[in-house]
C-alpha cells in the first residue's frame, strides 16, 4: 500500500473567503480577502500557497511554488542518501576446508564486518559429509574465534537441510 503525498492548494484552488497573508519576504500582512491576496501574488508573478489550512483564518504565503517543490524534493533525496542500508554478505565453506582457504574466507568476512555489514557463514554438506556435522560445527566455532575481536554471533549455529549457518554482526560498543 502506498500513500500519495498531500499537495498544497495554490491560487484558485483555495476556497476560503479571508486568509492570513504572509508575503514573499516573510512579513505578515494580516487578514485580507482571498481576491486581494491573489491579486498581490499575481502582481509579483508568484503563487499564493495555502500553508496552514486548519487555522482560523487559513494561512497563505506568496512564493514560487515550483521552486518550493524542487527544494522539498532535493531535501528528501539528501535524507535518503544519508540512510545506511544494512546488507547480509554470505560466505560458503565446506566441512573439510583447507587452512589457506579458511584464512582467506576469514579475511573477507573481517572486511565485510568492518564495512558495517552482517556476515552469514554457511557450511554446505554434500553426500556423506552430512554424517560429520561435528566437523561443520567445529569450522563455524573456529570462524567465530577468529572474528571474536570485532564480531559476535547473533544466535547459535542452525542446521537446515544440508546447510548449517550462523550470522555474525559487528560488536556494539557499550
Amino acid at each position: 500500500m502506498f500513500y500519495i503525498k498531500q499537495e498544497l492548494l495554490i491560487n484558485e484552488q483555495i476556497r476560503a473567503r479571508e486568509v492570513q497573508l504572509i508575503d514573499d519576504l516573510g512579513e505578515k500582512k494580516g487578514v485580507v480577502s482571498l481576491n486581494e491576496a491573489l491579486d498581490l501574488a499575481f502582481d509579483k508573478k508568484l503563487d499564493l500557497v495555502l500553508v496552514a489550512p486548519n487555522s482560523q483564518p487559513p494561512v497563505c504565503k506568496i512564493m514560487n511554488y515550483g521552486k518550493y517543490k524542487f527544494e522539498q524534493a532535493k531535501k528528501e533525496k539528501e535524507a535518503r542518501k544519508k540512510q545506511k542500508t544494512l546488507e547480509v554478505k554470505e560466505i560458503r565453506i565446506t566441512p573439510n576446508i583447507e587452512q589457506h582457504d579458511f584464512e582467506f574466507k576469514v579475511k573477507n568476512a573481517r572486511k565485510f564486518i568492518e564495512d558495517g555489514n552482517k556476515v552469514k557463514i554457511t557450511v554446505r554438506f554434500r553426500g556423506r559429509e552430512l554424517n560429520y556435522v561435528k566437523l561443520g560445527e567445529d569450522n563455524l566455532d573456529k570462524f567465530i574465534d577468529n572474528l571474536s575481536d570485532i564480531a559476535s554471533p547473533e544466535k547459535k549455529a542452525v542446521l537446515e537441510g544440508k546447510n548449517m549457518f550462523i550470522i555474525l554482526a559487528k560488536k556494539t560498543d557499550k
